[in-house]
């Protein structure tokens, strides 16, 4: 008797960082003979996610969408608070509404691959049901051995997390200077309405023994020293299998940039700018950044995230930077205002360079095409990323300016960045050396191939390896 097609659920979070790991790894199980669902929360935080899922789904007629309502609370909180954290918080109000769906699926499900968010309250319901449960996790190692030791550094007092240290030593790693955190972790137990840390990290963190593995999107060589630390359970003895199976390869509706203003640009001249659509930058900021870019002198790519402006594209971004910038430079420059094909722009010719906030998809996007980048993190896990890119020899990280808002980097400032990270041949070097490092990981025989090939056979997805 023929064994039955094995059946893979995913079960995303909200934001593109979190969707996008889950389309391309639902892409690769697809093209592998895997069946596939992938669960869509609704309603979607944003329109670039439902319009992702909508185009995604028209591109994998076999992938079967299974749409999740959630359980939306609209309270004086909700209103204040970060959408997406509103988010998180709904979809785990909701998991238990999980086992109908899937049990009305017309397949057996072999595993479930969920974001780390819903680690705690997925755990219970998949034990119950015999359903392996694997983490997606959408940051770097780093990130990763930082979460999962956050228990144990909080198992004295909260209080000592937020004044108590200039460093944190996890075993088997450097130590991590105080600087590196997240404010929005340190100022955890003065919100009572955004308890990150207490309410999801935590929890979430202490319920990952109770999961299969965590498939990262990482490599072993981008990361020498955690990934090593953590497949040797030096950094927590009881945390799952690790398993680097990055950098996640873009599914094909990602490989067209639909830009023909890049095809008329010489090669690695353009300098790619792109500071995500969770954080707008201050009217001042985004204007000084225009005075940089303008006075760098090279032609650049500046994508302005629909969340940084409203309304009419062309009306808006005159008012925001001045109709006389954006006529001086309409021959060297490219600024928009929507959703872009990211992964195919960083594989174009003519990208010499990424000036972003490192967040965990664009560098290992631009790991995997040898893009130089210059780094400056906003929030989250971006510092821990961009210590990665420097560590790595992937680019420049400006430590002087902070997190993003702190203080207002003059054009100057961002124009002798610009200028250094563009100029130095040196680095450019590097940056291809990390995509050569890059295709041997993700190639045959790689080790993020032979990770995935180990996960397969563990969980007896055969027919997908």
């Amino acid at each position: 008797m023929e064994a039955e097609t094995p059946h893979v659920v995913f079960f995303p979070s909200p934001s593109m960082g979190h969707l996008k790991p889950f389309l391309r790894l639902a892409a690769m199980l697809e093209s592998r003979n895997c069946s596939v669902t992938l669960i869509s929360t609704q309603p979607t935080v944003c329109a670039e996610e439902s319009a992702s899922f909508s185009s995604f789904f028209s591109s994998h007629p076999n992938i079967k969408r299974l749409e999740f309502q959630i359980l939306t609370e609209k309270g004086p909180d909700s209103k204040s608070e970060n959408a997406f954290i509103t988010q998180f918080k709904a979809i785990n109000r909701s998991v238990h509404l999980l086992p109908p769906l899937l049990a009305s699926l017309p397949q057996p499900v072999s595993v479930i691959f969920s974001d780390f968010v819903v680690a705690a309250s997925l755990a219970q319901i998949t034990a119950s049901h015999g359903i392996p449960n694997f983490i997606v996790s959408t940051t770097s190692a780093r990130c990763y051995s930082m979460v999962a030791y956050l228990p144990v550094l909080l198992s004295d007092t909260p209080a000592k997390f937020k004044n108590g240290f200039d460093e944190i030593q996890i075993p088997g790693l450097a130590p991590l200077p105080k600087s590196i955190i997240p404010p929005s972790w340190l100022d955890d137990y003065d919100s009572p309405s955004n308890h990150l840390v207490t309410d999801y990290l935590i929890p979430n963190a202490q319920s990952l023994p109770k999961v299969g593995g965590v498939l990262l999107n990482s490599f072993n060589w981008f990361e020498p020293e955690t990934i090593p630390a953590l497949l040797d359970r030096r950094v927590l003895s009881n945390l799952p299998p690790l398993y680097p199976i990055g950098p996640l390869e873009p599914h094909e509706l990602e490989q067209n940039h639909g830009l023909p203003w890049l095809d008329d640009q010489t090669a690695e001249s353009v300098l790619y700018v792109n500071f995500g659509t969770r954080t707008a930058m201050s009217e001042d900021q985004t204007r000084e950044l225009a005075k940089g870019l303008e006075s760098s002198g090279f032609p650049f790519l500046w994508v302005l995230g629909p969340n940084s402006v409203d309304e009419d594209e062309k009306e808006v971004l005159k008012e925001l930077l001045g109709e006389s910038f954006l006529e001086r430079t309409k021959n060297k420059g490219m600024v928009i205002k929507r959703w872009v094909n990211q992964a195919a722009i960083l594989a174009h010719r003519s990208i010499g360079g990424f000036f972003n906030q490192a967040d965990w998809d664009s560098v290992t996007e631009a790991a995997r095409e040898g893009v130089p980048m210059l780094v400056w993190p906003l929030y989250g896990d971006h510092k821990m990323n961009a210590e990665v890119v420097e560590n790595a020899g992937l680019g420049i990280w400006v430590k002087d300016w902070g997190w993003g808002g702190e203080r207002l980097v003059r054009g100057e400032e961002a124009e002798r960045r610009v200028r250094e990270l563009m100029g130095d041949e040196n680095l450019r070097v590097k940056a291809k050396k990390v995509r050569e490092k890059a295709k041997e990981a993700f190639g045959v025989g790689g080790s993020s191939e032979n990770a995935l090939i180990r996960v397969m056979k563990m969980l007896k997805l055969r027919d997908c390896i």
